[in-house]
C-alpha cells in the first residue's frame, strides 16, 4: 500500500511536527524532514501505517534504542502511536550525507576509512554494552556531517521493519552481536574499495576467488596493509596466516585506532582468474563534506619538547616583527628620529644667536589631535557561524581565549578538509566582538596560531542590534595570506559597537587538513 497516500508536505502531526520534505521510502516506512513548531528546530520523522503488523515491533524497538546514550546515535525525541493513521518516531535532525552516497563516486583514504569505521565501532560497542543491537548496519545508516562527525541511524528499528520478531532472547544475543561485527567489517571493506561484500547497497559486489572474499589490497591499489589485515580479521573465514579473529565491536575500535596510515600507491595483488577488479583505480580523496573525524595526531612521545622561556621570548619577538608589524616598527623608528631632529632644531633656535622660529609654524603648545588611539575594551565575544551554511556557532566554549591577553591560549575553528577555503562548505567563520557601547574604531589587530591565513573585518551600523547574518554588516578591511601577526586599518574611523573578525581561508595543519586559530584579537580606536 502506498505509504504517502495520507502524508504530504505541510501535514502537521501531533499538532507540532510539520512535514516539509520527503527524504526516502524504505522497508515500508517513509522518512520526512520535518519542523518542530513548538521548539523551533528541524527534526526527522519516520512513519509507518498504524495498521501495519510491524508497528508494535517498531515502537518496542524504538523504545529499546533510547537506552543507548552515545551521542553518535541520532536520539529519538518522541514516539507516537496511531496519529492520522500512522505510527511514527521523531529523531534529531543532522545535516549530513549517508556513507553510501559518499562511496558511490569514490573511495576513502586508509586513514579516513579507519577513523569513520572506528567511530561506528565505538558507538556499536556502547549499544552492545546496553544490550541493544542494530542488526541492519550498512552504508545507508552511517551519516557523515559537514564537520566530519559520524552519526548512526536505525538502531534496532531498521531490523524491526524487516522482521516479525522483535524480542532478542539470550540465544539470539550472540548472533545479533556477530551480525553487527560482520557489518563493521563490510563497512570497512566498502570504504577502502568502493565495493560491498554481498552487494545490494547501491555499490558493486565485492569480488571473490573460489568462493572466498578477496582482500581489499587485492581489489584496489593503495590500501594499507594494516587496515587490510583488520578487514581480514573481521571477514576472513578463517583469517589468513592464522591471525586471531575480531569478534567484538570494542576490539575492532581498538585495532582501528592504531591503523589507517596512508601508503604510497602500488599495484594490487591481482589473481589472474579474477578479472572483476579495480586494477587501475587511483587513490582518490573525495570532495564535498569531509568523510571522517579528526585525523590521528602523532603520539605525544614523538612530539618535540616544548620551547623554554628564552625560546618563547625569541619567538614572541619574531612574531612582533612579522608581516605588517614590520611597517609599524619602521614607522615608530622614523617618528623617533624625526622627534630627535625636531628637538635639535628647536634647541638651536632657542639658543642665543640662533634663528628664530616663524610665528606661523606650529609649536609644541599647539594641539595636533584631539584624542589618542587606545585598545578598546571588549565586553563579550561569540563565535559567528551563521546558517544556512553554518551551524550557528563554532567551538563557542573557547572564544574567551582570543581576548584573554594571553598569546599562549587560542580559540580554534573545527578542522576542514581538502581545501583552505573551509573545505568548500561555507564562506567563512569568525569571532563577533561586542565593545559594550558605540566607539570610534580605527583598526583591528590579530595574532594567529598558524599562517598563512586570510581574513576580513566587518562592522555593524552605529546603534544596531548584534548581527546574525553577514549581509547585516559592512566589510571595512581584509588581508589575504596573512602571517601570524596582522593589523588591518579601517581606512577611516568608524563608529560601531560590533566588530567581526571573519576567517575565509585557513592554514594547513596536516595533509589536506585545515584549521584556523586566533590567539589574540585587539580592536583599537578612540576612547
Amino acid at each position: 500500500m502506498d505509504q504517502t497516500a495520507q502524508l504530504s508536505s505541510g501535514t502537521v502531526l501531533s499538532g507540532r511536527y510539520r512535514l516539509d520534505d520527503l527524504i526516502k521510502e524504505s522497508g515500508g516506512a517513509v522518512t520526512w524532514k520535518a519542523y518542530d513548531t513548538v521548539l523551533s528546530r528541524p527534526v526527522g520523522v519516520q512513519a509507518l501505517r498504524a495498521d501495519d503488523r510491524r508497528s508494535t515491533a517498531f515502537v518496542l524497538a524504538a523504545g529499546r534504542s533510547t537506552a543507548v546514550a552515545d551521542p553518535r546515535f541520532l536520539r529519538i525525541l518522541d514516539i507516537v502511536e496511531d496519529d492520522l493513521g500512522h505510527t511514527y518516531l521523531v529523531r534529531e535532525w543532522a545535516r549530513a550525507v549517508s556513507l553510501d552516497h559518499v562511496l558511490d563516486p569514490t573511495t576513502l583514504t586508509n586513514r579516513r576509512s579507519a577513523t569513520v569505521v572506528a567511530e561506528v565501532a565505538e558507538a556499536m560497542a556502547e549499544a552492545h554494552a546496553a544490550g541493544v543491537y542494530h542488526r541492519h548496519l550498512r552504508p545507508a545508516t552511517v551519516l557523515l556531517k559537514d564537520n566530519g562527525a559520524v552519526r548512526v541511524i536505525g538502531l534496532a528499528t531498521d531490523h524491526a521493519l524487516r522482521s516479525a520478531h522483535h524480542d532478542v532472547d539470550e540465544a539470539d544475543v550472540g548472533y545479533a552481536e556477530q551480525l553487527d561485527v560482520e557489518a563493521l567489517g563490510k563497512l570497512l571493506y566498502a570504504c577502502l574499495t568502493g565495493r560491498y561484500p554481498g552487494g545490494d547497497e547501491g555499490l558493486p559486489a565485492a569480488p571473490r576467488e573460489h568462493g572466498r572474499l578477496l582482500r581489499p589490497r587485492q581489489v584496489r591499489a593503495g590500501v594499507g596493509r594494516d587496515v587490510d589485515v583488520v578487514c581480514d580479521q573481521i571477514l576472513g573465514r578463517p583469517p589468513r596466516h592464522h591471525r586471531a579473529g575480531l569478534h567484538s565491536a570494542r576490539d575492532i575500535a581498538l585495532e582501528l585506532a592504531m591503523t589507517g596510515e596512508d601508503e604510497p600507491a602500488e599495484e594490487p595483488e591481482v589473481l589472474a582468474s579474477s578479472p572483476d577488479l579495480f586494477r587501475h583505480d587511483p587513490v582518490r580523496v573525495p570532495e564535498g563534506p569531509p568523510p571522517g573525524v579528526t585525523p590521528k595526531r602523532r603520539p605525544q612521545a614523538l612530539e618535540p619538547p616544548p620551547p623554554n622561556l628564552a625560546e618563547r621570548g625569541v619567538e614572541r619577538l619574531r612574531r612582533a616583527t612579522d608581516g605588517e608589524r614590520k611597517l609599524i616598527w619602521l614607522a615608530v623608528v622614523v617618528i623617533v628620529l624625526l622627534a630627535i631632529g625636531l628637538t635639535f632644531v628647536v634647541g638651536r633656535a632657542s639658543a642665543p644667536g640662533g634663528d628664530s622660529i616663524p610665528s606661523d609654524q606650529p609649536t609644541a603648545a599647539d594641539p595636533v589631535i584631539t584624542g589618542s588611539v587606545v585598545d578598546l575594551p571588549v565586553d563579550s565575544v561569540t563565535s559567528f557561524d551563521p546558517e544556512p551554511d553554518g551551524d550557528g556557532s563554532e567551538n563557542p566554549d573557547a572564544v574567551g581565549l582570543a581576548v584573554d591577553g594571553d598569546p599562549e591560549t587560542a580559540w580554534t575553528t573545527l578542522e576542514y578538509y581538502n581545501q583552505a577555503a573551509l573545505g568548500g562548505l561555507k564562506e567563512g567563520v569568525g569571532l563577533m566582538l561586542d565593545l559594550g557601547d558605540v566607539h570610534d574604531v580605527e583598526s583591528v589587530q590579530a595574532l594567529f596560531v598558524d599562517a598563512p591565513i586570510s581574513f576580513q573585518v566587518y562592522v555593524a551600523p552605529d546603534r544596531s542590534r548584534e548581527p546574525t547574518r553577514l549581509d547585516q554588516m559592512k566589510r571595512v578591511g581584509n588581508a589575504d595570506n596573512s602571517p601570524t601577526g596582522a593589523s588591518v586599518s579601517l581606512g577611516e574611523v568608524t563608529r560601531t559597537q560590533y566588530v567581526l573578525l571573519w576567517l575565509t581561508e585557513l592554514p594547513a595543519v596536516d595533509d589536506d587538513v585545515f584549521q584556523g586559530g586566533v590567539a589574540e584579537v585587539v580592536v583599537r580606536g578612540y576612547a
